[in-house]
């Protein structure tokens, strides 16, 4: 099993260890400390090495961050996280707090009335955010003062740093050679008048060098960081032995590899603009770039936006990856069809049962992240994990949702369904339509070039909101070529600024959730496309292809709430999962799938 199922965390831990902070900050003489969810890169995913924060407050989830002042502390979530916050953290001890973008600062201020020193490891904060807290936290008389990190020094059992090989990606699933991207790269610096770009997102790297890794879990990058020249050579700054020799030919001789220990000396030598990206890099890198002879120049990461526009190689690996995800999905579907009315089956049963089918395709490498398998009330927990405390039945009469990805070499995917277990709840049937209806109103939409995923997120809201209804999370992210399951700078959403371009891949996945009852999200991907533009129009359009091939669970739908098109739209969406998927499956789960695809 890829995903096990142990409680990793629990409440009680939070009290001692904070007190053992609290006392590494009197020694420290700060009256605060920040524990951010982020390791050194920034990334969504952490070593165990960087899991500080759920070390510190039992707080597992992929986006918050803790303050300790010496009276108060507090963990701040987003919405995603709400229900999942009030489980796993004492809530005695620390405050439980949503993450709007100056809740920290705020609370910061009212917890060291009258001024003092705020700790921060500036290794784990970037300087987009370091500036606005201090813009902040000045005019309170609160400084902010680098220190070496604190968790770190209470936390006798930390795990060791990953040191994974790092691999060559073929070429031909890239669809791109290294030396063509960095020689694109180096000729968009030097137009900047920029000599060096220093990277520190490992998917940027992978992406750049063509390399992929396994330093952390369900994202296959290595943890490195990279100096690209206006010449087009790279710098990589990783532990020498993750290198072996095949990797090692493929970078070629126009990239050097040298440990990171080696990374500041290479900065102090930088002369001229030097790019970093504001928002991602971290303060001791800026630090010491604005140390040496270099003059830093705020850039966005140059590899963010190619990265995300997929070349025709890589969209052909994901339909491939879709194909044998989806006729995993289809097994898995019949199967639980016909086990889960029994009532024997757990949460944890129905996650090691899909793994299993996802194995037996011979090409998985990984979980894309940790399964959401959530049975009634808990399918309204929107990043809930199942553990071996928490697995209940799945029983008769309630809906199942089921959120789950597979990395395969060619692709990644993420997909959401949420099917009746038995005959379905009769509550559920009118909002699984709603939601469904704006899944449609995306998928089907057409839209002038230079629009933005904000422009697109209110269409898979609309039908919600019309009946008082909407959901706490975004419509959909960005998804990488056997990269990141999250993935920027796109994503469908109100945050949602960057247009969409031809090859982006996102998510559409709207949602609804009644706690204690049940929720509710369907999940396809889908490529940004050229479209054809109608007869009279003036613009270039685009649309998108839809990837995901999985049935939608037609007893959860009230066909009287869907307009003819959209009827249409799902009718021709389940033939095509018919006619392409039927064919790489069992025949029992071809019969399945015959039923499960016939028209509305």
């Amino acid at each position: 099993m890829l995903q096990d199922f142990r409680r990793r965390t629990m409440p009680e831990t939070g009290a001692p260890r904070l007190a053992a902070l609290r006392a590494a900050m009197a020694e420290a003489g700060v009256d605060a400390f920040l524990v951010p969810r982020a390791d050194a890169h920034q990334g969504e995913n952490v070593a165990p090495r960087d899991e500080r924060l759920a070390w510190l407050t039992g707080f597992t989830g992929s986006a918050g961050a803790a303050a300790v002042a010496r009276e108060r502390a507090a963990v701040f979530v987003d919405g995603r996280y709400r229900l999942q916050v009030r489980d796993q953290v004492d809530t005695g001890v620390f405050e439980t707090l949503r993450i709007p973008e100056d809740a920290v600062a705020d609370w910061l201020v009212a917890a060291i009335p009258g001024g003092g020193r705020l700790g921060f490891d500036p290794w784990l904060h970037t300087r987009g955010e370091i500036d606005r807290l201090e813009e902040t936290l000045g005019r309170h008389q609160i400084g902010l003062a680098r220190v070496a990190n604190l968790v770190d020094a209470v936390w006798p059992d930390q795990p060791p740093p990953p040191a994974e090989p790092i691999v060559p990606h073929p070429d031909r699933l890239a669809g791109r050679p290294s030396a063509e991207k960095r020689a694109e790269l180096a000729a968009a610096l030097a137009a900047k008048d920029l000599a060096a770009f220093v990277l520190t997102f490992p998917d940027s790297i992978a992406w750049l060098l063509n390399i992929r890794g396994s330093d952390i879990a369900r994202t296959p990058v290595g943890l490195a960081f990279a100096i690209l020249g206006a010449d087009g050579r790279v710098s990589l700054f990783v532990d020498p032995a993750q290198v072996g020799p095949e990797t090692r030919a493929h970078l070629g001789p126009e990239v050097s590899v040298a440990p990171r220990e080696a990374l500041g000396p290479a900065l102090d030598a930088l002369k001229g603009r030097v790019g970093l990206d504001k928002a991602r890099a971290p303060v001791w890198i800026a630090d010491r770039l604005a140390e040496g002879r270099a003059e830093i120049a705020w850039e966005t990461d140059p590899c963010l936006l190619p990265k995300a526009c997929k070349t025709e190689a890589e969209l052909a690996g994901s339909r491939a990856a879709h194909l044998r995800d989806a006729a995993a999905m289809a097994e898995f579907l019949a199967w639980l069809d016909a086990e889960a009315p029994s009532g024997k089956l757990t949460e944890t049963a129905v996650v090691r049962r899909l793994e299993e089918f996802r194995a037996a395709t011979g090409q998985l490498r990984d979980i894309s992240f940790e399964t959401i398998c959530g049975a009634g009330s808990d399918g309204a927990i929107v990043h809930y994990r199942v553990t071996e405390d928490s697995d209940r039945p799945v029983r008769p009469g309630e809906l199942l949702l089921v959120d789950s990805g597979a990395q395969y070499p060619d692709g990644t995917t993420d997909i959401t369904r949420t099917v009746a277990v038995g005959a379905p709840p009769e509550a559920a049937i009118r909002p699984f339509t709603l939601v469904l209806r704006g899944l449609i109103a995306v998928s089907r939409q057409n839209w002038p070039e230079g629009r933005t995923g904000r422009d697109i997120d209110v269409l898979a809201r609309a039908a919600l909101w019309n009946t008082g209804l909407d959901y706490d999370h975004g419509t959909g992210h960005g998804v990488g070529a056997y990269l990141g399951v999250h993935e920027g700078p796109q994503s469908l959403s109100s945050r949602g600024l960057e247009p969409l371009r031809a090859g982006m891949v996102v998510s559409v996945e709207p949602g609804y959730y009644r706690e204690g009852a049940f929720g509710i999200r369907t999940e396809n991907l889908v490529a940004v496309r050229p479209a054809a533009t109608p007869e009279g129009g003036e613009r270039a359009m685009l649309g998108f292809e839809t990837l995901t091939l999985a049935p939608i669970d037609r007893r959860l739908i009230d066909p009287a709430l869907l307009g003819p098109e959209e009827r249409a739209w799902l009718d021709a969406y389940h033939a095509r999962v018919l006619a392409e998927v039927g064919p790489a499956v069992t025949p029992e789960t071809a019969r399945w799938l015959a039923k499960a695809c016939a028209p509305i």
